[in-house]
């Protein structure tokens, strides 16, 4: 009977830490709501990776040889082999966006380019923190808000710390609804966050809609080859949405398809998350600069619309621009919600998805132009 205190008496202190971080990720799937497809595969996956002589994991078993773990497998062949996960995660994201918001006002294509500076000044900053080139460009890439596309640099490059990019990655997304408000009221007055824009959108035709697509993916392959991987399943899920002839394809996509990955998506990761790998300095040097590259990408955003306001005789409330980064739909969302709060009447929604778009665009060619300046 000696061998069931085995398990027991082989767990460590640093397990025991990560079996509060499971925990947590849990509680804020279950009590916060805060993506609970995504924290609560993670935070189990983090407590069975955790446990000694886990099956999850591959084991070498006495007479029998090498036992494959269902974890690793997953991550070894869907993440590290071939990002085959949040690559088909992008054909569902794009089977939901709706680009007609941002094509009938192409401005707030600005914003989704002015909310990825953050990422440029975090990998400055990685760097100067004494992380490697390719170390600091993916975890600077952590302020896209995009997991998949974090997910995707980090591997290309081999960093040395995929796993707490991956978990920052998404655990900071996650948690957007709590950081940007914060940002967003720090850097705008009450007047500011008054402005009314009225939303009078133009028509697009369903041709400009198929067109979309088809010319966004091939302008990116051309101008970031190494973008086209996230680029082109982004866009070819906005196809199947649009051609307007697999309308049940659709559907699955948007929904099936990108619960059901996210759900595989966030146990996989969990295999980063053993305590040796990731009970370290710089897991919480990873943190900090990812919650600097967040702040900063929302925070240029904002300074972008403010300084258009000054040459703009139609305003447009600073926040929209808040809602440039990545994060789809959660930021459109925050900032709705703010501006309701802030006045009943106006409406920003609609606004704030166009650049919310455009983000999502913008970080999946910043993914790719980063990889094709590092390598």
């Amino acid at each position: 009977m000696e061998f069931l205190l085995d398990g027991i008496r082989a767990v460590t202190p640093q397990q025991c830490v990560m079996y509060v971080v499971g925990a947590l990720l849990i509680y804020l799937a279950i009590k916060k709501d805060y993506e609970p497809s995504l924290l609560l595969p993670m935070g189990f996956g983090a407590i069975l990776v955790n446990l000694p002589m886990s099956g999850v994991l591959n084991q070498m078993v006495a007479g029998v040889g090498e036992s494959q773990g269902i974890i690793q497998w997953l991550f070894e062949t869907t993440i590290e082999a071939s990002e085959a996960l949040p690559l088909l995660l992008f054909i569902g994201i794009g089977a939901m966006i709706d680009f007609g918001p941002l094509l009938s006002n192409p401005k707030l294509f600005l914003f989704g380019g002015a909310a990825q500076f953050g990422i440029f000044l975090t990998i400055l900053l990685a760097a100067a923190c004494g992380f490697s080139i390719e170390d600091a460009a993916s975890i600077g890439i952590i302020g896209a808000a995009d997991g998949p596309t974090s997910i995707v640099v980090a591997q290309t490059l081999k960093s040395n710390y995929v796993g707490p990019i991956m978990v920052v990655a998404y655990s900071y997304m996650a948690l957007v609804p709590i950081i940007q408000p914060a940002v967003i009221k720090l850097t705008t007055t009450k007047k500011e966050r008054l402005i009314r824009m009225e939303y009078k959108p133009a028509s697009v035709s369903k041709r400009t809609k198929i067109l979309f697509p088809i010319l966004v993916t091939i302008v990116s392959g051309l101008i970031a080859p190494a973008s086209l991987s996230l680029v082109g399943m982004l866009m070819f899920g906005n196809l199947i949405r649009e051609c307007g002839v697999l309308n049940y394809l659709t559907d699955t996509a948007k929904d099936v398809l990108t619960n059901l990955v996210t759900l595989f998506l966030g146990i996989t990761i969990a295999f980063t998350m053993k305590a040796e790998n990731f009970i370290t300095v710089q897991t919480l040097m990873i943190m900090g600069l990812g919650l600097c590259a967040f702040i900063f990408d929302t925070f240029s955003g904002v300074m972008l619309a403010k300084l258009m306001n000054l040459f703009l005789k139609e305003k447009i409330n600073p926040m929209i621009g808040a809602a440039g980064i990545s994060a789809f739909p959660m930021s459109a969302r925050i900032v709705q919600k703010m501006g309701i709060k802030e006045d009943p009447t106006n409406h920003l929604l609609m606004h704030a998805v166009g650049a919310n778009v455009s983000g999502q665009i913008a970080s999946a060619i910043v993914g790719g132009l980063i990889i094709g300046l590092v390598l």
